[in-house]
């Protein structure tokens, strides 16, 4: 299958889906984890920046690009289903450079952030979408654009605020508008608002993957959870085998 038609293939999975029936992106940080999923029968997969991070011993938004494009490329050639690439703030790139390497690694679709992880700040919303715009031209129709918001995440409330946003992404071109962190209550106003499909993030203790559809979400992502879990997994067969369990 072309790089187009992952793409496309990605871009439709996004559409026509039933209140309830979220598409489902596992978030995967190597080889192994992708094709867990992908033999499970999902049909794309997301990267998570923090996973991917902590898999290759950085805290999360201190990956190196080169590492993180790496990390993507390996994950892409594991699988034979399209893969969305969490490349956070775009690294400094241009919108060709940063197109460039994600079709290097073989990614069909990406996060992008609009703040900064060594401050916190929100980009100007304007800056961004002019960016996202860029990206759109660099890339056509071969990449699906996630436009991450991070309005709720950096501590506000105002949905007026992250609205705005959303608007402005979309005319830049976004294929996906992802307000991280958004309280579950105000889905169905932010999705009845926004005109584009909505990303909502899956978090041990909140609504599950469905309930989050049924409320205005038509993608679902874990971000590092389901890293995390593994790990938490892991650290209690560790105990195990320090404490000289038998089986």
């Amino acid at each position: 299958m072309t790089a187009a038609a992952r793409a496309a293939t990605l871009r439709a999975l996004h559409h026509d889906r039933r209140p309830g029936d979220p598409l489902i992106l596992p978030n995967v940080w190597d080889a192994a984890s992708a094709r867990v999923f992908a033999d499970a029968g999902f049909p794309a997969l997301a990267t998570p920046s923090a996973g991917i991070a902590a898999s290759l011993g950085y805290a999360d938004g201190e990956t190196p690009a080169d590492e993180m494009f790496a990390a993507i490329a390996r994950i892409v050639r594991a699988v034979d289903v399209p893969v969305t690439a969490d490349v956070e703030a775009g690294y400094g790139l241009s919108a060709e450079e940063l197109v460039g390497r994600l079709a290097e690694a073989g990614a069909v679709g990406c996060n992008l952030e609009d703040s900064d992880h060594a401050t916190g700040a929100l980009r100007d919303p304007q800056e961004q979408a002019d960016w996202l715009a860029g990206v759109r031209a660099e890339a056509g129709e071969a990449l699906v654009v996630n436009a991450r918001i991070d309005t709720f995440l950096r501590g506000g409330t105002d949905l007026d605020a992250a609205l705005e946003r959303a608007h402005r992404y979309v005319a830049a071109g976004a294929d996906c508008l992802y307000p991280i962190l958004v309280p579950p209550e105000l889905l169905p106003e932010l999705a009845a608002a926004a005109p584009l499909p909505l990303n909502a993030l899956a978090r041990a203790g909140g609504p599950a993957p469905r309930e989050l559809g049924a409320l205005g979400a038509t993608r679902i992502t874990f971000g590092g959870g389901l890293h995390h879990a593994a790990m938490t997994t892991l650290a209690a067969e560790a105990a195990r085998l320090r404490d000289g369990a038998d089986s």
